[in-house]
């Protein structure tokens, strides 16, 4: 009976080990912060908050990131695919279903890097106004190349 037991044990551990699926899943937390805060974050072109904010993303995908707020440069960045070190777990404990499950969910690979934090620069607030078609641009930078034309002063 002992026999059957520690058969059944060992014989599970082989064909239901998928070590990185089981230790990290599919999907990795990934955390945003900006500073100013309060900055819109798009995943792949989709808005999905507002900084500091936090969510899970799949790992058999990269991410395209931008972090948004008005009056201040985007900040871009990619979230990539890297190895993930759990996989090797499979071929250790001989986890032949965990050699083709980890890469089908994705838990072969971990995001990278797993926190953004993004430093917004000033850069150019645009507005267009749909009454008169009227295009109002204003730089935040001051190129020294510009050459003046007017200045605003107060009514």
């Amino acid at each position: 009976m002992k026999k059957i037991i520690f058969s059944l044990g060992v014989l599970s551990t082989l064909m239901l080990s998928s070590c990185a699926t089981i230790v990290c899943g599919s999907k990795q937390n990934v955390s945003f912060n900006s500073t100013p805060t309060n900055a819109s974050i798009y995943i792949n072109e989709v808005e999905v908050g507002k900084t500091p904010f936090q969510t899970k993303l799949e790992r058999k995908k990269e991410h395209s990131v931008v972090i948004k707020l008005d009056g201040y440069k985007p900040y871009e960045t990619k979230l990539t695919k890297k190895f993930n070190a759990w996989y090797l777990g499979n071929l250790i404990f001989g986890g032949l279903i965990g050699i083709v499950i980890d890469p089908i969910t994705g838990a072969i690979y971990e995001l990278s890097p797993d926190q953004v934090n993004a430093q917004l620069q000033e850069g150019t607030l645009t507005n267009k106004s749909n009454k008169k078609d009227i295009f109002i641009a204003v730089s935040l930078e001051k190129d020294p190349n510009w050459k003046k034309i007017g200045q605003l002063e107060k009514l």
